[in-house]
């Protein structure tokens, strides 16, 4: 049986019951956390699955996000509209990534996590030595602007990297809706294109509870709970300014743009959830365009505001960042002024944008800050051993925060679809 949306436009088979798909996942991360505390070398040695079902995902990425996107911005008309979706975009990214620092400081500077450990900085050894290494690998702003044009598209896609796959795309389907009815056929491939793609995905999707169990059981069983009990304070701290970024930005944001919060939260909990146990981003990118899409938001604008998003807004990591830097200047006992953390925020602003290709891109931009305020890269080195599970949560607060963006540009546009939204929310209530 197929289901419509609230057009009528037939949207493919029916899905299976979401109850099943989120219960799986969450007995998947229960079991996994169980098994990696009570069998860490089991759970150690359960990573080549987790390895096995990214790698799935991210074989999807470049077909599927090439295809939706060439269809969205040539069905969008001509680069001036793209220009003014990404102008919004970018707007709403900078705003929030504000407010993002304004919550870690406010956190930061009222719990102090770095006070009172008793890690001296030395005891870092080598790690300095590869954390030093990450910050040698800091670009400048040419650079970032350099990297966003890909040599070759064929290169970008072999690489995953979202943002040249995006420029190429973007300027791909704007030629596209240039050449007018000439371009019907491509845009026709690539439209069948994307639907295989989501297809192939609800096939991937299926394989998401085993991925996400071992994960989550070579996490715990490779870290333990150790860690977390030595730099608690600083976990507890970050989490509970993801949790207050959620409800602050992504609440304010849903209640700006007359989006029910529960019934958006209700949606992307399966992206939110393939983000958390993966830490990875780009594991959440299909299927979060695929339910933004029938949230009600327009296929060319959840095609370029997402994958934008990727690289111009980290909330989360950004959020870690300014944390991460606070509190390796309290672990170092080195007092900073509000206009120092002002400093501070801004190099992380200007220095934050662009740079999701790298890997470890928070590390890096940590690391660069620390060295230009003269703060120890012992103290970051520290991170390494807990970063992965701090990775988790900034990562999932990166996807949450993204799918938002979706809504509040489709609003300023006038495209989004209430009905659709309607539509679709009541889906996912009915199979809650």
């Amino acid at each position: 049986m197929s289901v419509s949306d609230a057009t009528g436009t037939e949207l493919g088979p029916r899905p299976s019951r979401l109850p099943g798909a989120t219960a799986k996942i969450f007995i998947a991360l229960l079991l996994g956390i169980a098994v990696g505390y009570l069998f860490p070398a089991f759970g150690v040695a359960l990573r080549p699955l987790a390895d096995a079902f990214l790698r799935l995902i991210k074989m999807i990425i470049a077909p599927l996000l090439f295809s939706t996107l060439v269809v969205g911005i040539s069905a969008s008309g001509d680069l001036k509209t793209t220009g003014r979706i990404g102008g919004k975009a970018m707007v709403y990214f900078q705003i929030t990534t504000v407010v993002a620092f304004v919550i870690s400081l406010v956190l930061v500077n009222v719990f102090r996590p770095g006070d009172g450990l008793t890690i001296p900085l030395g005891s870092a050894g080598g790690g300095a030595g590869e954390v030093a290494g990450f910050a040698e690998r800091q670009r400048g702003a040419w650079d970032i602007l350099l990297n966003a044009i890909p040599t070759s598209v064929i290169d970008a896609m072999a690489r995953g990297d979202v943002l040249q796959l995006v420029v190429f795309s973007t300027l791909f389907g704007a030629a596209v809706a240039a050449i007018g009815v000439r371009g019907r056929p491509v845009v026709e491939v690539l439209d069948s294109t994307a639907q295989a793609m989501f297809a192939l995905m609800r096939y991937v999707m299926a394989l998401a509870p085993i991925g996400m169990f071992a994960a989550i059981a070579a996490t715990i069983g490779g870290e333990g709970f150790a860690i977390l009990f030595t730099l608690g304070k600083l976990v507890a701290v970050m989490y509970l300014g993801l949790a207050l970024y959620v409800l602050v930005v992504v609440g304010g944001t849903a209640y700006a743009a007359r989006v029910p919060f529960v019934a958006f939260v209700r949606v992307i909990r399966e992206p939110f959830l393939i983000a958390f146990s993966t830490a990875s981003s780009e594991a959440a990118l299909p299927k979060s365009l695929e339910v933004m899409e029938r949230f009600g938001v327009p296929k060319h604008i959840v095609g370029f505001v997402l994958p934008a998003g990727y690289s111009f807004n980290q909330d989360g990591s950004t959020l870690y960042m300014a944390t991460a830097t606070i509190f390796v200047a309290q672990l170092a006992a080195v007092p900073l002024s509000i206009g120092e953390q002002a400093a501070i925020v801004l190099l992380l602003l200007l220095s934050s944008n662009g740079v999701a290709g790298v890997p470890r891109a928070a590390l890096v931009i940590l690391t660069g800050t620390l060295t230009t305020f003269g703060l120890p890269l012992e103290g970051a080195a520290l991170l390494l051993g807990i970063d992965h599970i701090l990775d988790m949560g900034r990562t999932a607060v990166n996807v949450t925060g993204n799918c938002m963006a979706t809504v509040p540009v489709a609003r300023w546009e006038g495209v989004f679809d209430d009905g659709r939204m309607k539509a679709f929310a009541a889906e996912k209530r009915k199979a809650a």
